[in-house]
């Protein structure tokens, strides 16, 4: 892993920890990233809706990648997107430093 995406990363992180006051994981931060877009704050969801609000989030951070293209928003205001190019086929950790180098250039 690079040294200066390491240092970004555990400075995120460090970030996380100040506003939350506690270390979160990636899918905790994919939450906040989905929420925020949705312009809503914490509420109860459903395990299902849970799992809409991390897509939304993934889709958001991959968007500037030309993998999604942004298609408006539906009738109960719902971000959605479509699929423009097909994602790489990645092995588990590829996938996670995708992930972490979209969150943090989200954040940025």
């Amino acid at each position: 892993m690079d040294i200066e995406f390491q240092k970004k990363w555990d400075t995120l992180n460090q970030k996380m920890i100040e506003r939350f006051g506690e270390k979160i994981d990636v899918q905790a931060i994919l939450f906040i990233i989905g929420l925020q877009e949705l312009g809503i704050n914490a509420t109860k969801f459903t395990k299902d809706q849970k799992l809409e609000v991390m897509h939304v989030a993934v889709c958001t951070i991959l968007e500037p990648y030309g993998y999604y293209e942004y298609d408006g928003r539906d009738k109960d205001g719902w971000p959605h997107w479509k699929a423009k190019e097909k994602l790489p086929n990645l092995n588990t950790l590829e996938q996670e430093q995708l992930i972490k180098q979209s969150i943090i250039e989200y954040f940025n």
